[in-house]
C-alpha cells in the first residue's frame, strides 16, 4: 500500500520554525510524502527568527516538492482529494480563530477547508500567546468538531505568559498516527 499523503502547513508563530523542521524531517522518514504549504505571512515576512525564503527552502528541501503558498494552489486539495492527513503546525491563534469560525481567506485556512470537505483529518498544532484567553473557545469548539485532532499542548511559560499555549511538537508523528486511525492521541494536556 502506498504511503499516504501528508499535507504540512506552517503559519505565523515564527518563534517555532526551527523546532517545526525539525520535527518535519523526521516525520518525513515514517511519511515520505509530505506536501509544504505556507500561509501568506509564514511564506514572505522575514523576521528575528529568520528569513522566510530561507524557512520555505528548508521545508522544499525535506519533502523534496514545491510549496503551495497561494489560494489557487491550495483549492484543488479538497475537489482531486490530495491529502489523506493535513497538519497544521505551528497553528497560530489568528489561524485557531479563522478555522472555528469557517474563515477560508489565506492558503492554509483554504487547505483545511479544501480537506475536510473528504471527512479526512486536521492535525493542530497549537501556539498562541493567548490560548488561554482569547484563542480558549476557538480551541474549544475546534476540540468538538469532527476530524480535528490536537497535538498536545500545554503552557510555555506559565509565569511570564500565563495564557500561552504551545503543543509538543515531538509528538507529531504519533498524534497523526492515530488521527490516520480517528483516535486523539491522551493525555491531550501536557
Amino acid at each position: 500500500m502506498d504511503s499516504p499523503v501528508i499535507g504540512f502547513a506552517l503559519t505565523g508563530s515564527f518563534c517555532t520554525f526551527q523546532r517545526v523542521l525539525d520535527e518535519m524531517e523526521r516525520l518525513k522518514e515514517r511519511y515520505p510524502n509530505i506536501i509544504p504549504i505556507f500561509s501568506h505571512n509564514s511564506r514572505y515576512t522575514d523576521n528575528r527568527f529568520g528569513f522566510a525564503e530561507e524557512f520555505c527552502k528548508r521545508a522544499e528541501e525535506i519533502c523534496g516538492r514545491k510549496s503551495l503558498s497561494t489560494l489557487t494552489e491550495v483549492e484543488p486539495i479538497g475537489p482531486k482529494h490530495l491529502l489523506d492527513a493535513l497538519i497544521v503546525a505551528p497553528c497560530t491563534g489568528n489561524t485557531l480563530a479563522k478555522l472555528s469560525c469557517g474563515i477560508a481567506d489565506t492558503p492554509v485556512t483554504l487547505a483545511v477547508k479544501a480537506h475536510l470537505r473528504n471527512h479526512a483529518p486536521v492535525i493542530l498544532a497549537v501556539s498562541t500567546n493567548d490560548g488561554l484567553a482569547a484563542n480558549a473557545q476557538n480551541i474549544g469548539k475546534l476540540l468538538a468538531r469532527k476530524h480535528h485532532y490536537f497535538v498536545p499542548f500545554g503552557q510555555d511559560d506559565p509565569h511570564g505568559k500565563p495564557s500561552s499555549l504551545v503543543a509538543d511538537f515531538s509528538r507529531l508523528g504519533d498524534t497523526l498516527d492515530l488521527a490516520l486511525q480517528g483516535k486523539q492521541i491522551q493525555p491531550l494536556l501536557l
